[in-house]
C-alpha cells in the first residue's frame, strides 16, 4: 500500500484527522499539516515517485518516540509508518514521515 502513497495522496486531505496507534489499545488524533515534494526540480525516474514528506501535529502534552506506529484514516485506509517527533509549534508536537 505505501508504495502507491504520493504526495497527492495526502494533499487531498490536508487539515484531515488521523488516528495514530501508540500501542495495542491506546491511540490518538492528529491533524495533516502538510504533505510537502522534497525535490521539486527533480522528475520522478521510471517506475519511483517523487520523494515527499508529511507532517502531522498530536496534542502537546504526550511525546511519542520515532518509530513504527499504524495510522488510520477514513479514506485512506489502515497503514505503517515510521514517524520522527520534529519538536513543537504553537498548538502541540509536530511528526514527520518520509517517503523516497
Amino acid at each position: 500500500m505505501l508504495e502507491s502513497f504520493t504526495v497527492e495522496t495526502f494533499r487531498a486531505h490536508l487539515g484531515s484527522t488521523f488516528r495514530i496507534y501508540v500501542d495495542a489499545r491506546d491511540s490518538l488524533e492528529v491533524e495533516l499539516l502538510s504533505a510537502t515534494e522534497l525535490d521539486e526540480r527533480s522528475s520522478a525516474q521510471a517506475g519511483r515517485r517523487r520523494p515527499f514528506s508529511i507532517v502531522f501535529r498530536g496534542p502537546g502534552d504526550l511525546l511519542f518516540p520515532q518509530r513504527i506506529y499504524r495510522i488510520e484514516h477514513g479514506q485512506i485506509g489502515s497503514f505503517e509508518l515510521f514517524l520522527v517527533p520534529i519538536g513543537p509549534d504553537e498548538k502541540g508536537l509536530r511528526y514527520e514521515a518520509i517517503f523516497t
